[in-house]
C-alpha cells in the first residue's frame, strides 16, 4: 500500500508552487482545491526577481518567457499633474538580481504552475472542501466534503495554502483573537483593452500614480494587448455607495481626486467594470503550524499589496519548504525548519508593506515632502532601496 501523500490545501499560486517544490524534493503530493475548477478571475500579478529566481530554478524559465511580459521601467507619477517623479530602470535588474521583473495575468501563471506540477506527478482534486482535521504520530486525517458527499483521506502531512480565510489556520488555533481584520483600504481591479488608453499609457512599463489617500498601479499584459489596473483607496477616500462593481465613470467620481491628470482619468474611465476587493489583514502568528501541519502564503502571513510581494513571498515559502523537506529526517523536523527559515523574513516584508501603504497614501505637505524625496533619490536610488527585497 502506497504511503499517503503530503496534502496541500489550496491551488493558488502558493499552493501549486509548494506542491511543485515538494515533488522536486521527492515526495508524493496531492493538492485539494475547493473550487470546481482551477481558474482565477482576471487580474494582473507582479513577480519580482526574488520569486522569479525560484521559478527559474523550478525549470519554468522557458514557459515564463512565453507567458510573462517584462516591463522596461516603473514610472512613479503624481496623480494631480502627471509629473514623473522617478523612472526605475527595470530592464537592468536581470544581471543584478538574477531574474527580471515580470508581470503575468494571474490565470497564466497559475496554469503554468499547474501544468508543471502535473508533469511532476502531483495529484490534483477539485471541488473538495476541508471540513475537519485530526493528527497523531502516524499522520493526519482530513475530512473532505464535496457535492457527492463526505470522505476521509490520510495525509503524511498537511500544508495549508488556502488563503487569508484559511480553514487550516482556523483549525490550528495558533493564537486567540485571530479573525481577519479590515485594513481600512479597498482595491478596485480591472483588465482594460490597451487600445482604449492614451498612447503614453500603452508603453511596456509599469506606472504608479500617487494621490491623496489613494494610488493607482497599471501595467501591460499578454504582449501589451491588455492592461491590468488597480486603484487602492483609503475607505475615507471612497465617496461612493458600497458596490461590488463600478463603471469607470462611477469609480472616478467616487475616488474624487482633486485636479486629476487627464491621462489617469482616461485610464479609470476606460474600465467598463471595476471589481471591488476589500483588503483584510490578520494578526502575526507565534508559529505557522503544529506537528505535521503548517501554513504557507496568505494563510500564514497575509499582507497588503503595497510592495507587490504577496505572491512572491508565497513562492519563497514554497522553496524553503521544499529545501526543508529534502534535508530533514522527519516531517515534523522539516516543518519546524521551514518555519524557522521563513518567519522573520516574511514578517519583515509584511510589516514593510503596511508601512509602504501609509507612504503612498500621504496628502498635503507630507506628500510634497515624499515627492521631493523620490525626485532626489531618482530611479536607480529608488530601486536600490528595495534591494533587501530582491537580492
Amino acid at each position: 500500500m502506497a504511503e499517503p501523500p503530503i496534502v496541500v490545501i489550496g491551488a493558488g499560486i502558493g499552493g501549486l508552487a509548494a506542491a511543485l517544490a515538494l515533488a522536486h524534493a521527492g515526495r508524493r503530493v496531492a493538492v485539494v482545491e475547493r473550487a470546481p475548477r482551477i481558474e482565477e478571475v482576471g487580474a494582473g500579478l507582479q513577480i519580482s526577481p526574488n520569486a522569479g529566481r525560484i521559478l527559474q530554478d523550478f525549470g519554468l524559465g522557458p514557459a515564463m518567457r512565453e507567458a510573462a511580459l517584462e516591463p522596461q521601467a516603473l514610472r512613479i507619477r503624481r496623480a494631480g499633474d502627471g509629473a514623473v517623479l522617478a523612472s526605475l530602470p527595470l530592464a537592468a535588474v536581470r544581471d543584478r538580481w538574477g531574474a527580471p521583473f515580470r508581470v503575468f495575468h494571474r490565470a497564466d501563471l497559475q496554469k503554468l504552475l499547474l501544468d508543471e506540477a502535473l508533469r511532476a506527478g502531483v495529484e490534483v482534486a477539485t471541488g473538495l472542501r476541508c471540513g475537519v482535521m485530526e493528527q497523531d504520530a502516524a499522520g493526519v486525517r482530513l475530512g473532505l466534503v464535496s457535492e457527492a458527499g463526505a470522505e476521509t483521506r490520510a495525509a503524511e502531512a498537511v500544508i495549508g495554502a488556502d488563503g487569508l480565510r484559511s480553514t487550516i489556520r482556523d483549525a490550528l488555533r495558533l493564537r486567540p483573537n485571530d479573525a481577519p481584520i479590515a485594513s481600512g483600504k479597498t482595491a478596485w481591479r480591472a483588465i482594460l483593452p490597451a487600445a482604449s488608453l492614451p498612447a503614453p499609457l500603452r508603453e511596456r512599463a509599469s506606472q504608479l500614480w500617487l494621490g491623496p489617500s489613494a494610488h493607482v498601479v497599471h501595467y501591460p499584459l499578454r504582449d501589451a494587448a491588455i492592461v491590468s489596473a488597480v486603484a487602492i483607496l483609503d475607505d475615507t477616500a471612497d465617496t461612493g455607495a458600497p458596490a461590488e462593481t463600478r463603471s469607470g465613470a462611477e469609480l472616478a467620481a467616487a475616488m474624487g481626486f482633486p485636479r486629476w491628470n487627464a491621462e489617469l482619468r482616461a485610464l479609470i474611465e476606460a474600465g467598463a467594470s471595476w471589481r471591488r476587493w476589500p483588503l483584510f489583514v490578520r494578526p502575526e502568528l507565534p508559529r505557522w503550524g503544529r506537528g505535521r501541519v503548517a501554513l504557507l502564503g496568505d494563510a500564514a502571513h497575509p499582507m497588503t499589496p503595497f510592495l507587490a510581494q504577496g505572491a512572491a513571498q508565497a513562492i519563497e515559502d514554497a522553496a524553503a519548504l521544499g529545501r526543508a523537506v529534502a534535508g530533514a529526517g522527519s516531517l515534523e523536523a522539516a516543518l519546524d525548519a521551514y518555519q524557522s527559515a521563513r518567519m522573520v523574513r516574511a514578517t519583515q516584508v509584511q510589516r514593510g508593506s503596511w508601512r509602504q501603504g501609509g507612504i503612498v497614501h500621504l496628502s498635503g505637505p507630507a506628500a510634497a515632502a515624499r515627492d521631493l524625496s523620490i525626485r532626489l533619490l531618482g530611479g536607480r536610488g529608488m530601486l536600490a532601496r528595495n534591494a533587501w527585497l530582491y537580492r
